[in-house]
């Protein structure tokens, strides 16, 4: 058991966060934890791991586990390299290292002196094989699979951190953290700043985690592939359903159901009761009765009325007129950032044609430039080259995920009724209302409500402009999760043009008729949703390892020449025996570790020395392998 939650409560500024919360967390659970934004998961998060303190009830936690927890940039020297960083989480085995070198040069030493030799080669070996149980030998190999599996494989290990973006710092700190290996590991969001590529790299690096895992994510892909358990904070009550994401929502859905038609029972029960009461207690004949009635009454477990599977926003996007069937057409298009000799070029010769009723989603690594070229496209940003031309009768509303078009200053009653005056302040509120901005909510400043409110306002804005096209930057980010679901099914039910931009994976599965990878110097259009373009891609993959001809569009333009295709093949075939090799060296250095460790070895003085002068030369070959692996699979 790693961690115990009994009866706990927590209050913030007199209102009341959770309540009456219970639950155990296991040595191998996998628990993603869920609930409407201001729910109180951070909150519980940071109580679970003593970062807060609850005001009522206990938390146990295990003496001799480990709780780690990810926060941003959370533990990071900025003044640190990437790789010092890193190697600063086995502080302790380097140290073993250093003794065990140190060790190794006195017992050269100690020829002479039998009884000396037989004291320190016995504590050499303890070490050692304590050394080889924690994987000692594997410590930089560790550090560097993480970090490329954190997408810093094209970054310098020589990097000073406080140079790195804001998303980077984090990835960072969540590759530290991975490599600590708690018992207890608990992400918050895990998933943002994290292309599709990390990503899935995290997923399956999880998947195979030995700990136990405690996640909130909104991701809702990411929670499918990396939880067995879901916790929902809901009502300041914490519910557990068994299960991944798709799964909790059919229970939870068995679950309203089943108690609502209890409740309704209870109250009908109650209703019967109270109504025997109040016609029989002033009669002295039945008093007796009315009053044992009355006391069953009172000592009733009520069933609180549950709450609906969450009460749906409305969303609906219509328009009036119909585009012509040619709605967009980009030709050559070049994307920069940044003006004159600071102008930094992201991405060049992109072409794309849109027709009518085409939902086209935008995906590519972090920095590429999918954002600029929803900016671009509309003409917010300028371009060095290239044209955008947008067919007749096009009418755009653009979702930025920023969300920079609202003025903080305003309500958000004002926000929406400045932008369309010509509605009641009735029909104003009935909009709000349908994305659930109701009461004195409408009446608060846009700066002061949260992210999830403020991406609400915005699709009642959309909606209300009846577009088109609608051109989506990241739509799903700041909503909370069963507004996700709603939003998607909208999405997917408009007759309209969609452009997007999302790593929603969910809403990519659902809503485009079309993917589009945007690399440097060109773009790949897939026909299908994302599962059709992760098979489409695996099949590219394939095709290029069988060495099949495949047409790759080089830097330069046109088609391969025989030459690269002949130093591909030659690239391949050593990326194949660096494999090979880098398998080979590590059998070979766990194996002479196991030889060093054993008496008949580090008894014999002339052994002793020449094993550990193998092992030394082992573990040179090994680092050099797996380097050249390293950098040959980057670029490759």
């Amino acid at each position: 058991m790693l961690v115990t939650i009994e009866d706990v409560s927590k209050v913030y500024l007199g209102n009341e966060v959770l309540q009456g919360i219970e639950g155990t967390i296991e040595d191998s659970d996998r628990i993603g934890l869920i609930g409407a934004n201001g729910a109180g998961k951070s909150t519980l998060l940071r109580l679970i791991c003593g970062l807060e303190d609850p005001d009522g009830g206990t938390i146990g936690r295990a003496n001799n586990k480990t709780i780690g927890f990810l926060q941003q940039n959370s533990g990071l020297d900025k003044g640190s390299t990437i790789l010092d960083e890193m190697k600063l989480v086995f502080d302790d085995l380097y140290a073993l290292q250093r003794e065990l070198k140190q060790m190794e040069q006195r017992m050269a030493e100690l020829h002479s002196d039998p009884a000396a030799f037989d004291t320190l080669s016995k504590e050499y070996a303890q070490k050692q094989t304590y050394f080889e149980q924690k994987d000692g030998y594997l410590i930089d190999v560790k550090i560097k699979t993480i970090l490329n599996g954190m997408g810093f494989g094209d970054k310098p290990l020589e990097t000073v951190i406080h140079t790195l973006s804001g998303g980077e710092k984090t990835r960072l700190a969540m590759a530290k953290l991975l490599l600590e290996q708690p018992d207890l590991l608990v992400l918050d969001e895990p998933t943002n700043h994290l292309d599709f590529k990390t990503l899935m790299w995290l997923e399956e690096y999880l998947s195979s985690y030995k700990g136990a895992l405690l996640i909130v994510s909104h991701d809702r892909y990411f929670l499918d592939k990396c939880v067995t358990k879901i916790w929902e904070i809901e009502n300041h009550k914490l519910m557990s359903f068994s299960g991944n994401y798709s799964k909790y929502t059919l229970l939870k859905q068995e679950y309203v159901e089943r108690r609502t038609k209890e409740y309704e029972i209870q109250q009908k029960q109650i209703a019967s009761m109270q109504d025997y009461v109040d016609r029989n207690m002033a009669r002295a004949s039945t008093a007796k009765s009315a009053r044992s009635r009355l006391n069953a009454l009172e000592k009733m477990e009520i069933i609180e009325k549950p709450a609906a599977f969450h009460k749906p926003p409305h969303i609906r996007f219509t328009y009036d007129r119909e585009p012509v069937k040619d709605v967009l057409d980009i030709s050559h298009l070049e994307l920069s950032v940044g003006r004159g000799a600071s102008a930094k070029l992201l991405a060049k010769d992109i072409t794309l044609h849109v027709n009518r009723g085409e939902k086209v989603a935008v995906i590519g690594a972090n920095g590429i430039g999918k954002s600029s070229l929803l900016k671009a496209v509309q003409s917010l940003i300028p371009c060095p080259s290239g044209t955008v031309t947008w067919g007749r009768n096009t009418r755009i509303s653009y979702y930025d995920q920023e969300m920079a078009s609202l003025n903080p200053e305003n309500t958000v009653l004002e926000e929406l009724w400045g932008r369309f005056p010509q509605l009641s302040e009735h029909q104003v509120r009935s909009a709000l209302g349908g994305v659930l901005l109701t009461g004195e909510n409408v009446f608060k400043k846009v700066g002061v409500i949260s992210g999830g409110e403020r991406a609400k306002l915005s699709l009642a804005i959309l909606m209300q402009e009846k577009p088109n096209v609608l051109i989506l930057d990241e739509p799903t980010n700041h909503i909370d999760l069963y507004t996700k679901e709603v939003l998607e099914q909208a999405l997917a039910d408009y007759t309209g043009t969609i452009l997007v931009v999302s790593h929603d994976r969910y809403l990519l599965n659902k809503v485009p008729t079309k993917i589009v990878e945007m690399f440097a110097n060109e773009i790949r259009a897939y026909d299908g949703k994302f599962d059709d373009y992760l098979a489409a891609v695996q099949r590219e993959q394939a095709a290029e390892t069988e060495e099949k001809p495949v047409v790759i569009k080089p830097k330069g333009g046109g088609y391969k020449s025989k030459q690269q295709k002949s130093l591909e093949a030659k690239m391949r075939a050593r990326l194949r025996e660096l494999e090979g090799l880098v398998e080979q060296t590590e059998q070979q250095v766990a194996q002479l570790e196991s030889e060093i460790a054993t008496p008949e070895v580090y008894q014999d003085y002339l052994v002793m020395n020449e094993k550990c002068a193998e092992l030394e030369q082992k573990k040179e070959l090994y680092s050099r392998y797996f380097d050249e692996w390293v950098e040959l699979s980057e670029n490759f």
